[in-house]
């Protein structure tokens, strides 16, 4: 094979340029960085990278410390696994660590990273978080949206009625149920109708064909909003892997113009009072809401801002919620007796008469302790959303340069043994006695950037996994015990699906007819 001239000078100039960055770097090396392993030319540590991530992450701080530094191609990365180094990392320097990075999914998701999630932090932001705060998270707006929580539990519970009866001996006898598609669909449902008042998922779906859409739009945003895209850390590689980026730009296409079509239906919809939509619900939509604040101030409460908030609870308000329901589920079947004293704490304080609603949350201390262990066991955000450094600043002593990539492993804080007692056993009981802390136990986030909508996940599971005790018995469906082993994903799902034995108690047959 010949060579040309012209492509071997090409060739040798490529060379030359490669060798000569990598020679600046090394030279401009910032020093006192957190210890790192050894690293390979140009790829950094990105070769040290296996899923779970966070499992990977957490080995190496065994060998490197609680504060250690990465290189993926070329972004810097400082891992922090400890709640000495949080607190300081979101007191100290909550301000200096309240970026998030630009990363390709952000820009074509998250409307050019101008999102709550992935805005960078100054006005921009703090205006979207005080519309979630004062807006969509309030404890008014949240209490308005109680009957959607209350009415898709209950459908819940009636196909859990309805598949475990049986001819023979109904409410008698234990059927095996998959638990994982219902719990998914339920948080799916609650958040889709508190935003704009329809059901996508199960029966009785708002339009057939518009629910098979969504739910397709969403299983591609799980697939590639949290997928570890190398052309974010490696430059050259965006156009090895040109083909990730055409899909995600043809998703977000797709996800702004349904967007688009569910304001538009809202903003059409004025009835001859001016109220919005065609039906009681849809009148006090978050869409609604919002496009009513739009009238009074267009400035703030554009159509792309009201988009990127929807598409924020949803992605952000479902997955999450129903990946932590099947853990907990889990638990407790690997668990009985904690089972059965959940089980006695609903019947002594909420009785056989009526369901457990959302003001009794408070009144279960037991039932709110088994969700906490079930966070720190199991968060479903265990590395967070990543921070970025928007000035030099120090973490542990170590200097963290500008424009770094701090990622906290909440997984493995909550698993520390030197803040837990027999850290790796599911004890709910461990709450009673005041081991938590802000620092210790962080799966929304701590600091400025910390999940917003906490309130409406606690809500949404105690009265989700409280139903699920009161009007079941629940247990496993052989003697061994359920599956635990995590799966790859953003937030954290089980690999084997979730199955279990139920059977009615005396409540569900007067919650029937209710």
């Amino acid at each position: 094979m010949e060579f040309s001239p012209s492509s071997t000078f090409y060739s040798l100039a490529l060379l030359l340029f490669i060798a000569l960055k990598l020679l600046w770097r090394w030279l401009n090396q910032p020093k006192s960085l957190p210890p790192s392993p050894p690293t390979i030319p140009i790829i950094g540590h990105l070769h040290l990278l296996k899923f779970p991530l966070h499992h990977t992450l957490h080995a190496l701080s065994q060998t490197y410390g609680p504060i250690f530094s990465l290189r993926f191609g070329s972004r810097q990365v400082v891992v922090v696994s400890s709640a000495e180094a949080v607190e300081e990392c979101f007191t100290t320097n909550d301000v200096a660590l309240a970026g998030r990075p630009a990363l390709l999914a952000s820009k074509h998701l998250g409307y050019n990273c101008t999102s709550v999630a992935s805005a960078s932090y100054g006005d921009h932001w703090r205006n979207l978080r005080r519309i979630c705060t004062l807006e969509i998270f309030s404890t008014t707006r949240l209490n308005g949206f109680l009957p959607i929580r209350r009415d898709e539990i209950k459908r819940l519970l009636l196909k859990l009625r309805k598949i475990s009866s049986c001819d023979q001996a109904p409410d008698e006898v234990f059927t095996k149920v998959e638990l994982q598609s219902m719990l998914s669909e339920l948080p799916f449902n609650i958040i889709v109708r508190m935003v704009a008042g329809k059901r996508y998922y199960g029966q009785d779906v708002t339009d057939a064909e518009e629910a098979a859409s969504f739910r397709e739009m969403m299983t591609e945003m799980q697939r590639y909003g949290g997928a570890s895209n190398p052309g974010d850390f490696l430059g050259v590689l965006r156009w090895v892997f040109r083909g990730f980026e055409k899909k995600v730009v043809r998703l977000s296409k797709k996800t702004d113009a349904f967007l688009q079509n569910l304001i538009e239906e809202h903003r059409g919809g004025k009835d001859e009072n001016g109220g919005r939509g065609g039906n009681l619900e849809s009148k006090n939509t978050m869409v609604d809401h919002l496009l009513a604040l739009q009238e009074s101030q267009p400035e703030y409460y554009t159509d792309r801002i009201i988009k990127g908030l929807m598409l924020v609870m949803i992605v952000a308000g479902t997955d999450t919620s129903a990946v932590t329901l099947e853990w907990a589920m889990s638990e407790l079947l690997n668990n009985p007796d904690v089972l059965k004293k959940a089980a006695e704490e609903l019947d002594n304080v909420i009785g056989e008469q009526q369901l457990i609603d959302d003001a009794d949350a408070s009144k279960l201390p037991y039932l709110q302790n088994i969700i906490l262990e079930t966070l720190r066991l199991h968060p479903a955000a265990p590395l967070l959303l990543p921070h970025m450094s928007s000035e030099d600043c120090s973490i542990g002593g170590y200097n963290v340069p500008h424009d770094t990539i701090v990622l906290v492993n909440a997984w493995a804080i909550h698993r520390d043994p030197k803040l837990w007692d027999d850290p790796k056993s599911f004890r709910p009981e461990r709450f009673e006695n005041g081991e938590v802390g802000p620092y210790k136990l962080l799966p929304f986030g701590v600091g400025r950037r910390a999940c917003p909508g906490a309130n409406l996940a606690h809500r949404v599971l105690s009265l989700t996994l409280g139903s699920l005790v009161q009007c079941f018995e629940w247990k496993r469906v052989s003697n061994e015990l359920v599956d635990m082993t995590e799966g790859r994903g953003v937030t954290m799902p089980k690999v084997v699906p979730l199955e279990a034995m139920c059977k009615p108690r005396t409540i569900m047959a007067k919650i029937i007819d209710l």
